[in-house]
């Protein structure tokens, strides 16, 4: 599992101004600035930071960036082990009832962890194949495809990304 951002790298925080992170659960943001405010007379210094799909600001105490789950955008080489897993064809998926495998997918993503949304958007894809999915997996399969795609692009080119068909089906990309 990909780690948060170490407190040394917290502590030398003004140079993460600009660069993109992952906030798990809501995609890439982009570190905008950092300020301190003064909150019921204790100063705090925060990450203000804009969710790039959406544009929505946030702001996270900086001594909460480990707890926040807040970390660097995957390697190159770790965006190729995530194609791996939505490669990979030949898994078990519990039969489980849809709500069950909706809890359990709901907790994978909320680790933040690339590997385990790489994991729930690949089961519900091939779950697609065989039936329907409900009306929450569905949206959970876009959501864990977004969240993906995102980073996948940043940590790697898009012609690199879908080379293959069967990424591109699995994102949804025709041509």
């Amino acid at each position: 599992m990909y780690s948060p951002f170490s407190l040394g790298e917290v502590r030398e925080c003004r140079r993460l101004v600009g660069d993109n992170a992952v906030y798990p659960g809501y995609g890439v943001v982009k570190v905008v600035s950092i300020e301190t405010k003064e909150m019921l007379g204790t100063k705090t210094t925060f990450y203000n930071m804009q969710l790039v799909d959406t544009g929505l600001k946030i702001m996270i105490p900086t001594t909460n960036v480990k707890s926040a789950g807040l970390r660097p955008i995957i390697s190159k080489s770790e965006a190729s082990r995530v194609v791996g897993i939505l490669k990979e064809k030949d898994i078990k998926i519990d039969n489980q009832t849809w709500n069950r495998r909706y809890r359990e997918y709901m907790e994978k993503i909320k680790t933040g962890s690339v590997f385990e949304i790489a994991e729930v958007l690949r089961d519900l894809f091939l779950l697609k194949a065989d039936k329907e999915l409900s009306f929450g997996e569905r949206k959970m399969l876009d959501s864990a495809r977004s969240l993906l795609l995102k980073e996948l692009t940043l940590a790697t080119s898009q012609e690199e990304l879908f080379k293959e068909e069967e990424v591109k089906a699995i994102f949804g990309i025709t041509g």
